[in-house]
């Protein structure tokens, strides 16, 4: 259960047994755990290096440390390091769109509709979204951007969710968290899980982007202008790329339903993302259509996090901030 922390199965269960007996030897471990006391040992050694217990060079017994004073700092380094690979992800992402945009842009590269082909047009990019939708067999993936969703999109996508649900196709979507302020997105997203659709969200979604089947992809031409039209990828590579970066963001997002779970800061994963997004530069309008939120709301999170950090100034909460190891 805590493998994500870097803590095995049997290490897991010698920490937990330690918590029950503490001052628990090698030998009466591995009695009560029906393990050799070599693996025994090595588990404490495991449980040592994550700072979890101290081992007694001398008798080998071990005592645990205080769970939560372990447990904050390796949460901690679990969210640092998804968090760098969620970015890395995205960048990734949209590494993947400009090649993609580039191949598109190619004489003649249209034409071998094996492999990307051009599509040109918001009402044909949609059009021959619900063509895929409709014929969709196992699998449908979709990254969507900008919070809420267009009324139009949703009614469109209502009876096509529900059939492709119907013939067992599994939907799996990726929302960006700001539409939980428009009611009817929300409505509709709950409406598709009750159906048996799956739903996360992420403060930052890096594009749009359908994958269906895993053979099929849509994505922007353009990640920042929708109106240039989109590439229909169906190149092996470059689809199971854009799956790999589709499950990462899974891994990664909140599942609709639950709270976005805060860090031992406090600070959302909306907040945190907002703070990384001045700490490189944005400016308040930047970060509030990259977060897909409205600059009043951008101009009241950083009142927020401001007074929580008692500064004057952003360059002041900016040093404090790090100073606090909030970044």
């Amino acid at each position: 259960m805590l493998e994500a922390l870097g803590i095995a199965e049997q290490p897991e269960a010698v920490y937990r047994l330690l918590l029950e007996r503490p001052g628990c030897g090698p030998a009466e471990l591995a009695e009560r755990l029906g393990r050799t006391e070599p693996e025994v040992r090595e588990a404490l050694a495991r449980l040592a290096d994550l700072g979890l217990v101290r081992v007694d060079a001398a008798t080998g017994t071990a005592e645990p440390f205080t769970p939560d004073v372990g447990f904050s700092f390796l949460l901690s380094r679990a969210e640092a390091e998804l968090g760098r690979s969620r970015r890395r992800f995205e960048q990734a992402g949209r590494a993947v769109a400009g090649i993609l945009a580039s191949y598109g842009d190619r004489p003649g590269a249209g034409v071998r509709h094996d492999l990307v082909d051009r599509i040109t047009g918001l009402d044909q990019v949609r059009e021959r979204l619900e063509d895929l939708a409709a014929n969709a067999r196992t699998e449908c993936l979709s990254l969507l951007t900008g919070g809420a969703q267009l009324p139009d999109t949703m009614d469109a996508s209502r009876p096509l969710d529900r059939l492709a649900l119907e013939r067992g196709v599994r939907i799996r979507s990726i929302y960006q968290e700001s539409f939980r302020n428009d009611p009817p997105t929300v409505d509709y997203v709950r409406w598709y899980r009750d159906l048996g659709g799956e739903a996360r969200t992420m403060p930052v979604v890096p594009m749009l982007m359908v994958v269906v089947d895993r053979e099929a992809a849509l994505v922007p031409v353009d990640p920042a202008d929708g109106r240039a039209g989109a590439l229909e990828v169906r190149s092996p590579g470059l689809v199971h790329a854009l799956v790999v970066l589709f499950d990462r963001l899974w891994e990664a997002g909140t599942p609709f339903g639950e709270s976005p779970r805060r860090d031992e800061h406090d600070l959302s994963p909306q907040e945190r993302e907002l703070l990384l997004l001045l700490g490189i530069g944005c400016t308040d309008d930047v970060a509030a259509r990259r977060l897909g939120v409205s600059l009043r709301t951008v101009r009241r999170m950083n009142a927020e996090l401001m007074n929580r950090l008692g500064a004057r100034s952003r360059f002041e909460a900016g040093v404090r901030a790090a100073k606090e190891g909030w970044l």
